[in-house]
Protein backbone atom coordinates (compact mmCIF):
# COMPACT_ATOMS: atom_id res chain seq x y z
CA UNK A 1 0.00 0.00 0.00
CA UNK A 2 1.30 3.43 -0.93
CA UNK A 3 0.95 6.44 1.31
CA UNK A 4 0.78 9.98 0.04
CA UNK A 5 2.05 13.03 1.86
CA UNK A 6 -0.60 15.22 0.29
CA UNK A 7 -3.79 16.05 2.09
CA UNK A 8 -7.09 15.78 0.26
CA UNK A 9 -7.56 18.82 -1.96
CA UNK A 10 -3.84 19.67 -2.08
CA UNK A 11 -3.60 18.55 -5.69
CA UNK A 12 -6.49 20.86 -6.55
CA UNK A 13 -4.76 23.77 -4.79
CA UNK A 14 -1.50 23.08 -6.65
CA UNK A 15 -3.28 22.97 -9.99
CA UNK A 16 -5.11 26.20 -9.20
CA UNK A 17 -1.84 27.84 -8.24
CA UNK A 18 -0.16 26.63 -11.44
CA UNK A 19 -3.07 27.95 -13.53
CA UNK A 20 -2.86 31.31 -11.79
CA UNK A 21 0.89 31.48 -12.38
CA UNK A 22 0.45 30.49 -16.02
CA UNK A 23 -1.96 33.41 -16.49
CA UNK A 24 0.73 35.74 -15.14
CA UNK A 25 3.43 34.69 -17.62
CA UNK A 26 3.75 38.28 -18.90
CA UNK A 27 4.94 39.41 -15.47
CA UNK A 28 7.55 36.65 -15.46
CA UNK A 29 8.65 37.62 -18.98
CA UNK A 30 8.94 41.29 -18.01
CA UNK A 31 10.90 40.51 -14.86
CA UNK A 32 13.24 38.24 -16.83
CA UNK A 33 13.82 41.01 -19.37
CA UNK A 34 14.44 43.52 -16.55
CA UNK A 35 16.88 41.11 -14.94
CA UNK A 36 18.66 40.51 -18.23
CA UNK A 37 19.01 44.23 -18.89
CA UNK A 38 20.44 44.73 -15.41
CA UNK A 39 22.78 41.74 -15.60
CA UNK A 40 24.27 42.95 -18.86
CA UNK A 41 24.75 46.28 -17.14
CA UNK A 42 23.04 49.22 -18.78
CA UNK A 43 25.58 51.27 -20.71
CA UNK A 44 24.36 54.47 -19.19
CA UNK A 45 21.35 56.38 -20.35
CA UNK A 46 21.64 55.10 -23.93
CA UNK A 47 20.53 51.55 -23.08
CA UNK A 48 17.61 52.70 -20.94
CA UNK A 49 16.59 55.23 -23.58
CA UNK A 50 16.63 52.44 -26.15
CA UNK A 51 14.27 50.36 -23.99
CA UNK A 52 11.94 53.37 -23.70
CA UNK A 53 11.93 53.99 -27.47
CA UNK A 54 11.32 50.32 -28.26
CA UNK A 55 8.52 50.08 -25.69
CA UNK A 56 6.80 53.20 -27.03
CA UNK A 57 7.23 52.10 -30.65
CA UNK A 58 5.54 48.76 -29.90
CA UNK A 59 2.39 50.65 -29.00
CA UNK A 60 2.70 52.77 -32.16
CA UNK A 61 2.97 49.56 -34.20
CA UNK A 62 -0.28 48.29 -32.70
CA UNK A 63 -2.03 51.58 -33.47
CA UNK A 64 -0.50 52.00 -36.94
CA UNK A 65 -1.86 48.67 -38.11
CA UNK A 66 -4.98 48.78 -35.90
CA UNK A 67 -3.98 45.34 -34.62
CA UNK A 68 -3.00 45.04 -30.95
CA UNK A 69 -1.03 41.84 -31.63
CA UNK A 70 1.29 43.85 -33.88
CA UNK A 71 2.88 45.23 -30.68
CA UNK A 72 4.26 41.75 -29.94
CA UNK A 73 5.57 41.42 -33.48
CA UNK A 74 7.24 44.79 -33.14
CA UNK A 75 9.21 43.53 -30.12
CA UNK A 76 10.83 41.01 -32.48
CA UNK A 77 11.32 43.60 -35.24
CA UNK A 78 12.86 46.12 -32.83
CA UNK A 79 15.18 43.45 -31.44
CA UNK A 80 16.27 42.55 -34.97
CA UNK A 81 16.87 46.26 -35.63
CA UNK A 82 19.09 46.46 -32.56
CA UNK A 83 21.15 43.48 -33.71
CA UNK A 84 21.40 44.76 -37.29
CA UNK A 85 22.38 48.26 -36.18
CA UNK A 86 25.11 46.90 -33.92
CA UNK A 87 26.46 44.78 -36.78
CA UNK A 88 26.43 47.84 -39.03
CA UNK A 89 27.86 50.04 -36.25
CA UNK A 90 24.89 52.41 -36.29
CA UNK A 91 23.09 53.69 -33.21
CA UNK A 92 20.31 51.22 -32.27
CA UNK A 93 18.48 54.09 -30.61
CA UNK A 94 18.52 56.14 -33.80
CA UNK A 95 17.44 53.17 -35.93
CA UNK A 96 14.52 52.37 -33.63
CA UNK A 97 13.50 56.02 -33.38
CA UNK A 98 13.39 56.28 -37.18
CA UNK A 99 11.50 52.97 -37.44
CA UNK A 100 8.97 54.15 -34.85
CA UNK A 101 8.50 57.39 -36.78
CA UNK A 102 7.97 55.39 -39.97
CA UNK A 103 5.21 53.47 -38.19
CA UNK A 104 3.36 56.73 -37.60
CA UNK A 105 3.53 57.46 -41.33
CA UNK A 106 2.28 53.94 -42.09
CA UNK A 107 -0.67 54.49 -39.76
CA UNK A 108 -1.57 57.77 -41.47
CA UNK A 109 -1.29 56.20 -44.93
CA UNK A 110 -3.45 53.24 -43.86
CA UNK A 111 -6.01 55.65 -42.43
CA UNK A 112 -6.29 53.91 -39.05
CA UNK A 113 -8.36 55.30 -36.19
CA UNK A 114 -6.94 58.70 -35.40
CA UNK A 115 -7.47 58.71 -31.61
CA UNK A 116 -5.41 55.56 -31.08
CA UNK A 117 -2.65 56.62 -33.47
CA UNK A 118 -2.57 60.14 -32.02
CA UNK A 119 -2.37 58.80 -28.45
CA UNK A 120 0.45 56.39 -29.27
CA UNK A 121 2.30 58.97 -31.36
CA UNK A 122 2.10 61.42 -28.47
CA UNK A 123 3.48 58.77 -26.13
CA UNK A 124 6.25 57.86 -28.57
CA UNK A 125 7.27 61.49 -29.11
CA UNK A 126 6.96 62.47 -25.44
CA UNK A 127 8.85 59.54 -23.99
CA UNK A 128 11.31 59.61 -26.87
CA UNK A 129 12.19 63.28 -26.38
CA UNK A 130 12.75 62.82 -22.65
CA UNK A 131 14.86 59.72 -23.36
CA UNK A 132 16.93 61.74 -25.85
CA UNK A 133 17.29 64.57 -23.34
CA UNK A 134 18.79 62.02 -20.93
CA UNK A 135 21.55 61.42 -23.48
CA UNK A 136 22.73 65.04 -23.53
CA UNK A 137 22.90 65.39 -19.75
CA UNK A 138 26.00 64.47 -17.76
CA UNK A 139 26.18 60.71 -17.09
CA UNK A 140 24.73 60.68 -13.55
CA UNK A 141 21.72 62.93 -14.14
CA UNK A 142 21.24 61.42 -17.61
CA UNK A 143 21.07 57.91 -16.20
CA UNK A 144 18.66 59.06 -13.49
CA UNK A 145 16.40 60.79 -16.05
CA UNK A 146 16.45 57.73 -18.31
CA UNK A 147 15.54 55.51 -15.34
CA UNK A 148 12.69 57.83 -14.34
CA UNK A 149 11.48 57.90 -17.95
CA UNK A 150 11.46 54.11 -18.04
CA UNK A 151 9.47 54.02 -14.80
CA UNK A 152 7.07 56.63 -16.18
CA UNK A 153 6.56 54.43 -19.22
CA UNK A 154 5.57 51.72 -16.75
CA UNK A 155 2.77 54.03 -15.61
CA UNK A 156 1.77 54.46 -19.30
CA UNK A 157 1.68 50.67 -19.57
CA UNK A 158 -0.50 50.39 -16.48
CA UNK A 159 -2.87 53.05 -17.81
CA UNK A 160 -3.22 51.08 -21.05
CA UNK A 161 -3.75 47.88 -19.11
CA UNK A 162 -6.64 49.50 -17.26
CA UNK A 163 -8.22 51.66 -19.98
CA UNK A 164 -7.12 50.73 -23.49
CA UNK A 165 -7.06 46.97 -23.60
CA UNK A 166 -8.40 47.11 -27.15
CA UNK A 167 -5.37 49.11 -28.38
CA UNK A 168 -2.54 47.22 -26.72
CA UNK A 169 -2.50 43.55 -25.78
CA UNK A 170 -3.01 43.35 -22.02
CA UNK A 171 -0.26 40.74 -21.79
CA UNK A 172 2.23 43.13 -23.41
CA UNK A 173 1.23 46.01 -21.15
CA UNK A 174 1.58 43.70 -18.15
CA UNK A 175 5.02 42.50 -19.30
CA UNK A 176 6.13 46.08 -19.91
CA UNK A 177 5.09 47.17 -16.41
CA UNK A 178 7.14 44.27 -15.02
CA UNK A 179 10.12 45.34 -17.15
CA UNK A 180 9.96 49.13 -16.94
CA UNK A 181 9.32 49.74 -13.27
CA UNK A 182 11.79 47.27 -11.69
CA UNK A 183 14.55 48.01 -14.22
CA UNK A 184 14.09 51.78 -13.90
CA UNK A 185 13.95 51.61 -10.11
CA UNK A 186 17.02 49.38 -9.87
CA UNK A 187 19.05 51.65 -12.16
CA UNK A 188 17.87 54.72 -10.25
CA UNK A 189 19.00 53.18 -6.96
CA UNK A 190 22.34 52.15 -8.50
CA UNK A 191 22.80 55.63 -9.99
CA UNK A 192 22.61 57.15 -6.51
CA UNK A 193 24.83 54.51 -4.94
CA UNK A 194 27.63 54.88 -7.47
Amino acid sequence: MTTHDTAPGTTHVRRSLLRALARRWPIAAGLLAAGASLLTGPNGAADLSLIVVIAASCYVAAAAFARPAMAWWWVAVATALVVASKVLDVSPLLVNAVAGSALVVVGVVLGVARPALARQTAGFVGYGLVALLALVLPPGPGLALAALTLMAHGAWDLWHLRRHRDEVPPALAEACVALDVPAGLAVLVLAFLV
